[in-house]
């Protein structure tokens, strides 16, 4: 076999171009790139237990539906939408206490009840720059 045969088997060929490897990732821009979403579950029940509220959200509206007819749920949908766009400024945390009244947890003590307290948040920004980021003027 010639040379060019032997290099071309043993040396890959990288693309070099202005959108290959040469440009790597904008960490200042889109920061640090995390596996973590990449990976497939682990387990079976990963997946619903992620998707637990949704579920249970589904399955209150169902049962709704059938008890009481269809503009139960509707108007539920519609109150719930409304308390989610009710937030505080995007550097103060929101503890979405009509969200938790409307699907009935606001009687019951969870994990992020006690564990989730946001003066022990270690994301803190300057507040000026976080409203104009969610404004879109930045």
């Amino acid at each position: 076999r010639d040379v060019s045969s032997l290099l071309k088997d043993s040396i890959p060929i990288i693309d070099f171009s202005s959108s290959g490897l040469c440009e790597g990732h904008d960490l200042l821009r889109r920061g640090f790139t995390s596996v973590k979403n990449e990976l497939s579950p682990s387990h079976p029940l990963e997946l619903s237990e992620k998707n637990y509220q949704l579920n249970q959200d589904k399955t209150n509206f169902d049962t709704l539906r059938n008890i009481q007819g269809l503009h139960a749920p509707l108007k539920l949908q519609m109150e719930f939408r409304a308390v989610k766009q009710v937030q505080r400024l995007p550097f103060l945390h929101s503890s979405n206490m009509a969200l938790d009244t409307l699907r009935g947890n606001d009687g019951c003590i969870s994990f992020e009840d006690i564990l989730n307290d946001p003066s022990q948040s270690e994301v803190m920004g300057e507040p000026h720059r976080m409203v104009e980021y969610k404004l879109g003027l930045l």
